[in-house]
């Protein structure tokens, strides 16, 4: 197992994000009929200036990102990403449970998401770690599977940052 850090995401991260997002994600490409998933078309420069956005890092390359995006009610899990070289090695577990802690720090109840259906073992390893199918539908030219996760609540009020 390598040697990594988590650290919140610099401007000076997003290539190296959009290269692990893009590796992460390739093997889906197939599966969506050549479509690719949305994560491989977003301007993370542009993410890590407005959204909540962490890295994992080993040997200065970034191998896992998170990005959070607080709503009233509840913190949008936007993405999760962790480069296929360093997959099983316990970074997008982390990644996770940062985001677990994150919402809860910030006051909220829950997290969503939603991933295309064609990604089944990302479906499952949600729901083994507490996630709850809410519905399926269209957006945005992909089928998605929408999820949630209910969080025990902290001190605070959610939304308060």
């Amino acid at each position: 197992m390598s040697d990594w850090i988590m650290r919140s995401a610099e401007p000076r991260d997003a290539d190296g994000l959009a290269q692990c997002v893009t590796a992460a994600y390739q093997l889906y490409v197939s599966r969506m009929g050549g479509q690719p998933p949305g994560p491989m078309l977003t301007d993370y420069a542009e993410e890590i200036a407005q959204h909540q956005v962490w890295v994992a890092e080993a040997n200065g390359e970034i191998i896992g990102g998170l990005v959070l995006i607080p709503y009233e009610d509840h913190i949008l899990l936007d993405n999760i990403a962790v480069h296929p070289a360093y997959q099983g090695q316990g970074v997008g577990r982390t990644l996770l449970e940062l985001a677990d802690a994150e919402a809860m720090l910030q006051g909220y109840g829950e997290l969503r998401l939603y991933t295309h259906v064609t990604m089944t073992e990302n479906i499952a390893l949600y729901t083994r770690l507490g996630w709850i199918e809410t519905h399926r539908g269209e957006q945005d030219g992909y089928a998605r599977v929408f999820m949630r996760k209910p969080l025990p609540v902290q001190e605070g009020n959610a939304g308060s940052q």
